[in-house]
């Protein structure tokens, strides 16, 4: 939960470049991001109430396969904020090691 506090204080100052991680359902699985590097997308709500977009990137990590509403997400990962709740992205690996590396859970495997 005090995660969940974390996205939600960099929401309401609209702050971006913050590792969050949190726990969230899945509420919607939009298409993936094919330009540039490829993107899964999905929106989670979290315990709080906010949704926010996750962009796992799948040119440098798996895919969750078989994602579906109402699973559970944890994630890590590095938040921007938008109006509509902001975006982690980040939640792969850096094969350069320059970031910190950020994950995905589902159902017991992790996504990095």
């Amino acid at each position: 939960m005090a995660a969940s506090l974390t996205i939600q204080q960099a929401y309401e100052q609209q702050q971006s470049n913050q590792q969050v991680q949190a726990s969230g359902v899945v509420t919607r699985i939009l298409p993936d991001d094919n330009e540039g590097s490829r993107h899964q997308k999905f929106i989670v709500k979290l315990a709080h109430g906010q949704t926010i977009l996750i962009a796992h990137n799948i040119d440098l990590a798996p895919r969750i396969p078989a994602l579906n509403i109402g699973d559970t997400v944890t994630f890590f990962g590095e938040y921007e904020w938008n109006k509509r709740g902001g975006v982690v992205h980040w939640t792969h690996h850096d094969p350069a090691g320059r970031h910190i590396g950020g994950w995905l859970k589902h159902n017991g495997k992790t996504y990095q």
